[in-house]
């Protein structure tokens, strides 16, 4: 018996809260009626932004792609060749019927041109 008077009890209780939030929020955008309008805006701007990041999904890093020639790992080599400093090979432009070229250091290096600098620098 206590069971349904503890159902009937939140029922009520639900009911009173809803009317009481819907009377809440009809309140406030009867006193400010440009609520409408930035709800409107703002819904927009969230479709745009899911529709846009739906269509084109972000990354972690803004990598591309690279196409690796075969073989060309140095765990792949065999005998001396496999010891010897190794250059990484891609296929210029992602397509496998250029021929592999050896991929720039992973080292950060600059080359400083040979320019006329004061000598305190």
């Amino acid at each position: 018996m206590s069971a349904q008077a503890a159902a009937k009890a939140a029922s009520h209780a639900a009911k009173s809260a809803a009317q009481t939030e819907r009377g809440f929020l009809n309140r406030g955008a009867k006193r400010d009626p440009e609520l409408y309008i930035l709800m409107a805006v703002m819904s927009g701007a969230f479709g745009l932004v899911g529709y846009y990041f739906g269509k084109n999904p972000t990354s972690a890093t803004s990598e591309s792609r690279v196409k690796v020639a075969a073989g060309s790992m140095p765990w792949q080599g065999e005998g001396d060749a496999a010891r010897q400093p190794y250059k990484y090979q891609y296929h210029p432009g992602g397509n496998s019927k250029n021929a592999p070229k050896d991929a720039p250091s992973a080292l950060n290096s600059v080359i400083v041109p040979n320019v006329n600098l004061p000598k305190e620098l």
